[in-house]
Formats: C-alpha cells, structure tokens, sequence
C-alpha cells in the first residue's frame, strides 16, 4: 500500500459514508475556486513566482485526487450490480460497500465499490471493469516508476519520482513492479508484432556481457538478521565496529578483473533498404526498424529467439531474402549460427581481426613505434581486399623463421601462432572485399554500443550484486523501453491479467526457455 507520504493531503471526502458524485463535484470545484484564488493572490508585490509555482502544485494535485475520486464514484453509480450473479458456474451474492485507497500519479485517493460475496471468496465489479489493480497501486503510476528503474537504480528512481510527485513507492515495492512486469516479457516478445516497412536485408549481431553476481557469502549477509542500529554509538564508531566483521577479501592478482559474473546474451536486428544511385549502382540504406534483446538464458536462446524473429519479419528459412550475422570469433556463436541460419552471409567483426594483427605486428615491430602503425595498415588494406588467406600464409613463414630459443623469441612465436590460430580457422567468415562491395556490414559496432548501453550502462556499475533470475526481469524490460514498445507492453499487461490485475510480484520467474512450438516456427 501507498507510503505514509502518499497519504498526505488527501481529497477530503466523509469517513464513515460513500459520498454521492455530487458532494464528490461540490468539492472539486471547491478546490478549483481555491486554485483561482491562489492565483489571483499571487499578483502580490512579496510573492515570487516561486513562491505561487510551490503553492500551486499541491492544490492541483489534490484537485486530481477529487476527480479521479469523481470518476470513480461515477462509474460505481452507473455500474449495475445484480442481487446475484453466476460466473464460472459459482453463485455470487451482492454485499456491502466498501472503501479502499488506491495510490495513483498525484496520491493515494479513497473509493468506494460493492463487493460480490461467494464460496471461497469474492470480487468487485468496479475493479474488474476498470481494471483496478489489486495491490493498491495504479498502472500508471507501476508503469512511471518501472520504466523509471530501467534506466536508474531503484533508489535513484524512487528519488526522482519523489522531487516530481512529492512521494514515492518504496524501493522494495519499486522492486516488486519489476518482477511482476517481468512476468510477462517473454510471453510479450513471443506476440510482439513486427515492425512496418521493413528493408531487404537483414542484419543481426550478438555479442556476450557479463554482469556482477552476488556470491553465496553475499547472499547469506543479505538474508540473514539484521543487527538493530544504534546502540548509543556514533555512526564513525558504528563504522568501525562493522568493519571488524568484515570477511577479509583474497588479495588479487595483478590484471585480476573478475566479478563472479553472469553472461547476459544480446543480439541486435534491423534491416537495410536497397536504394539506386546515379549510374545503376546500389547502396543499402539503414538501420531500419532497430530492435534489441537481452537474456542471461544463454547463447543458444538468445540464436532462437533471433530466428523467431527473422521469420516473423520475413525472413523465414524459406524465404529466400539475404541475412547477414555479424559477431565476434566465439566459436559457439558460429556453430549456433550455421544451425539456426544455415543459409546467412557469417562475417567476422573487423575490429576483433585486426586486433590480432596487432599481437601478429609486436614481434617484428616494437609496440607504440611507427613501423608498427605501418605494417597494420598495410595488413588492413590487405584484408579488405580479400587477401586473408596470403596474410596467414605470410604469418606462417615468419613463425617459422623465428627460432625456438633466444631473447624474446618464446613470446613472438606465442604471438604469432595465437594470430595465425584465430585468423586462419576463421578465413571463411573475412571475404570483406565482397561484403564492401555489396554494401554489407563488417564490424560489430551496433551491438558493441548496444552491449554497453542496454547491459553495462544499468548492470554494472560500482558496489553492484545481482541475482540472476531478477537482474533478468529488468533487462527484458530495459530491452522493451529501449526498443520504444513500453505503452504498447504495459496495454498487452493490462489486457493479459484477465479479471484479476496484479501487477507487483515478489519472487522472480525462472531464466526463460523455448517451447518446442517456438522450436517449431
């Protein structure tokens, strides 16, 4: 229910009876006649703009309360409720009205609705017919602070709902509105229908981020008791006292970086249109119709929820029309490729390809010298000309002309052999001469930003601990705000739920997973 913040300043309205629309009116205007005369004593000489602008806004906020209360109280009066009623083959018999506060965008606001008793339990008409949800809080307002949390921590979206509406949900209960929405983000983007005017070609990329998890250490500090603050101290003393407790950390190892993390999949799709220049030649104009999806379920998912995509935009198995994927050298992101997308252009990104020929280039050059910018520039006009498999040919001749023993010669073998690993059982996936001259996509770049804005930017910040199956609600919905579908999500939510809305939720639903129906399409 609301926090005791929200109940401040709430529409005066009787305590022991539902008022009629009518006094529930008399009292809106009232309150708007109370607005004018704010106004018009705000041509003061000693009062600011500042001054009236802090006066108005409570006044308009409790003018909202009492028309929401209004409309309510209206749509009671008009709404025909029967003696008895059978649903579902269960007989329901009209009772007494009763009062509720439901917190919405400009506070908690009072209503009253009949409740239909039956065996097990019972309902209210009024709810059902508008859809009121049934823990306290409205959609908008569970909409505003989610899609809030999407972007922000929960704290920081708990404060700026706070600067704006003069109260806030918890950031528990901002919590819960993640995991309730996250319900339903897999059943969403199983029916989301595809975008409108698509290009010809289609383009994904997918890329791995890996987040911090929470350990079990962690884990047991979270859920075990809390100890009572206080105690007469100083919170400098409470301080130190608290970090006596602490369970000293393993010293790390120089370029240790790990953060016990989970790899979150994202793959990134759009289309390209075919547009004629002067002369008859062609470029591929986009990105067109940009969608993104994220998931800690694993590569192979996040493969199939790409080819259940592709089909649903056109571009089925049998479709004949070009796609092209487009991601780093991981072997497992090949082999789900060549799976799931038998007959698409796979490219190599560029980017990870010329990283090695920077390794390959520091055992002839020293790193930072101009020779060394030289011969990389050399081997990348090289490359895109099509030319991989002479440059690994080039690459095997050096290895093999420097010696096993000598200064220096273990680390430029190591080198050059790592280079010639990777670039030479990937030469298939580098023919970027012809992807250049079919106005085709040679590097990662999207999903690289896409990585670091959907995931890094909200996921791994400082001091953060995640547990996977929650962190996972909230990247789904982070996905449906930035793929700009949110209105669209919250009305399918709405129109999901059948009779009994809820929309908060306290524990997280399980990693998501194909049907063997999805398999099938």
């Amino acid at each position: 229910m609301p926090t005791r913040s929200a109940r401040v300043a709430p529409a005066s309205l009787p305590d022991n009876a539902p008022p009629t629309s009518d006094v529930i009116e008399k009292r809106a205007r009232e309150l708007f006649e109370d607005l004018v005369t704010v106004a018009q004593q705000a041509l003061a000489p000693e009062k600011t703009f500042l001054d009236f602008e802090r006066e108005l806004v409570p006044l308009v906020f409790a003018l909202a309360r009492a028309l929401i209360a209004l409309f309510l109280c209206h749509r009671h009066e008009d709404l025909y409720v029967p003696t008895s009623e059978l649903v579902e083959g269960k007989v329901f018999a009209r009772s007494q009205v009763q009062d509720r506060e439901i917190a919405t965008f400009f506070g908690a606001v009072r209503y009253w609705r009949t409740y239909m008793r039956g065996e097990g339990g019972g309902f209210y008409p009024l709810d059902r017919l508008l859809k009121l949800p049934v823990d306290g809080f409205s959609v908008h307002l569970v909409s505003l602070v989610t899609r809030l949390a999407t972007k922000v921590s929960y704290a920081q979206a708990r404060l700026v709902v706070t600067c704006f509406l003069g109260w806030s949900p918890s950031t528990r209960t901002i919590e819960k509105a993640v995991l309730g929405l996250g319900k339903n983000t897999q059943a969403w983007f199983e029916q989301a229908p595809p975008p409108p005017d698509d290009g010809e070609t289609l383009v994904i990329m997918v890329d791995s981020k890996a987040t911090p998890t929470a350990t079990e250490h962690e884990l047991k500090k979270r859920r075990g008791k809390r100890r009572r603050k206080g105690g007469g101290r100083s919170p400098r003393h409470r301080g130190r006292s608290k970090r006596k407790n602490w369970q000293e950390k393993r010293r790390r190892k120089k370029g240790d970086h790990s953060k016990n993390g989970r790899a979150a999949t994202l793959v990134v799709m759009y289309t390209l249109k075919e547009a004629k220049l002067p002369g008859g030649r062609q470029r591929l104009e986009g990105p067109i119709n940009r969608r993104v999806y994220a998931s800690y379920a694993g590569k192979r998912h996040a493969f199939e929820v790409a080819r259940r995509d592709a089909t649903r935009r056109g571009f089925g198995p049998k479709s004949g029309k070009r796609i092209q994927l487009v991601f780093d050298g991981d072997p497992m992101l090949e082999k789900y490729a060549r799976e799931l997308f038998p007959k698409a252009t796979i490219t190599l990104d560029v980017i990870h390809a010329v990283e090695y020929l920077w390794k390959a280039g520091r055992s002839f050059y020293r790193e930072g010298s101009k020779q060394l910018a030289a011969w990389v520039a050399e081997q990348k006009n090289r490359l895109y000309a099509g030319e991989v498999k002479a440059i690994v040919r080039d690459l095997r001749r050096a290895l093999d002309a420097v010696p096993r023993t000598g200064p220096g010669n273990k680390g430029k073998r190591t080198r050059l052999a790592t280079a010639i690993g990777y670039l030479g059982a990937r030469t298939d996936l580098m023919n970027y001469d012809e992807l250049l001259d079919l106005d085709l996509e040679i590097s990662s770049g999207p999903v690289e930003g896409a990585v670091r804005y959907v995931i890094a930017q909200r996921f791994d910040a400082a001091g953060m601990r995640w547990i996977t199956e929650r962190s996972e609600a909230l990247l789904q919905l982070r996905c449906i705000e930035i793929n700009e579908q949110w209105d669209d999500f919250m009305r399918f939510v709405e129109t999901r739920a059948g009779p009994r809305l809820a929309l908060l939720a306290t524990k997280a639903e399980p990693l998501p997973r194909l049907g063997s129906r999805e398999k099938a399409a």
